[in-house]
């Protein structure tokens, strides 16, 4: 064997510090599981929404005056009228935050919240990215992978 093998050789085998690590990802790979990472995701993304539609609405889903305003004066949305936008980003942010809590119908849950968290970038708040990016990763993730074991569309095997 020349040196040049060998250096090769020696080369292609792992540090003892990448082995210690590559140990310690495949446990964190086994303590938190695909499962566990859905359910905290739909969770978490559901509460920005399901709190973000509360500060809109009196009561069940009775629109407040402050809503309305708030979608005439700052949000302006281009194409639709600010009474409509405003019955709809309430009803938005009540229904699908709840079906992804239940991991029902996860995947067009998150890709409508998706679509939503891109209106508000790319029309109310474009300076608010790092917010809107990270709201975009959990619901990506839900996109991708789905909710998860524990959800109504594993139970329903709608996943």
């Amino acid at each position: 064997m020349t040196a040049t093998t060998t250096a090769t050789a020696q080369d292609d085998t792992p540090s003892e510090g990448r082995t210690r690590w590559n140990a310690i990802a495949d446990g964190l790979t086994r303590l938190l599981p695909h499962d566990l990472l859905a359910l905290v995701n739909r969770i978490g993304i559901a509460a920005i929404f399901f709190f973000s539609g509360r500060t809109k609405v009196d009561g069940f889903l009775t629109l407040t005056d402050g809503a309305y305003e708030l979608f005439r004066t700052e949000y302006k949305l281009p194409l639709i009228p600010p009474e409509i936008a405003a019955h709809l980003a309430a009803y938005a942010e009540h229904l699908f935050p709840l079906l992804l809590v239940l991991g029902l119908f996860t995947r067009l849950s998150a890709l409508a919240l998706l679509g939503m968290t891109l209106a508000i970038q790319f029309f109310v708040y474009p300076d608010a990215w790092p917010t809107h990016l990270s709201w975009a990763g959990l619901l990506l993730y839900l996109v991708g992978r789905g909710g998860g074991a524990f959800s109504l569309d594993r139970l329903l095997h709608l996943h």
